[in-house]
């Protein structure tokens, strides 16, 4: 079993990886995850404050998916934004994609106290390839639903981490 501190370098890192920008910060408004923030398409963490390291996959998410012109935008908690309820399937799905791809128990995001107490129903549907969200991270050119053909990425893998 990995360490805390092993599984933050390991989510940190892929998010860096991938492109997103991370800063760590001290964080002194309230926020809608503890210790996390974001501003203008980075990733504020506040490690003192930080309720959740998994969590810090799950807000990289919600940048990932922003169109890349919307992502320098992106400032404080997404709550509330049009079409927050898709957005959030989409950002599931590739949260439970990237814990698999860094090699993370998706049980560290998919906690017991996050997900509105359906954290459970989701990492078991997932576990059973009930997926949700997939068709539209296909639809943004991120994954394929099911093959297509010998060279189809199919979900959980990716074709790509960040939307275009």
């Amino acid at each position: 079993m990995f360490s805390d501190n092993d599984v933050f370098v390991k989510i940190t890192n892929f998010v860096l990886k991938i492109g997103i920008p991370i800063n760590y910060c001290q964080i002194d408004n309230e926020s809608f995850l503890s210790g996390l923030m974001i501003d203008c398409g980075t990733l504020l963490i506040d490690k003192s404050r930080l309720g959740y390291i998994g969590d810090i996959l799950h807000e990289a998410g919600h940048i990932a998916l922003m169109r890349s012109d919307e992502r320098s935008y992106l400032k404080g908690s997404l709550e509330g934004q049009s079409d927050s309820e898709a957005t959030e399937m989409m950002v599931i799905a590739w949260t439970y994609a990237a814990c698999l791809e860094i090699g993370i128990d998706p049980r560290i995001v998919f906690h017991p106290d996050g997900y509105k107490g359906g954290s459970e129903s989701i990492l078991e549907n997932f576990g059973e390839g009930r997926f949700f969200g997939v068709p539209m991270l296909q639809y943004i050119g991120l994954t394929h639903e099911r093959k297509i053909d010998q060279n189809s990425i199919i979900f959980p893998k990716m074709k790509a981490w960040l939307r275009a």
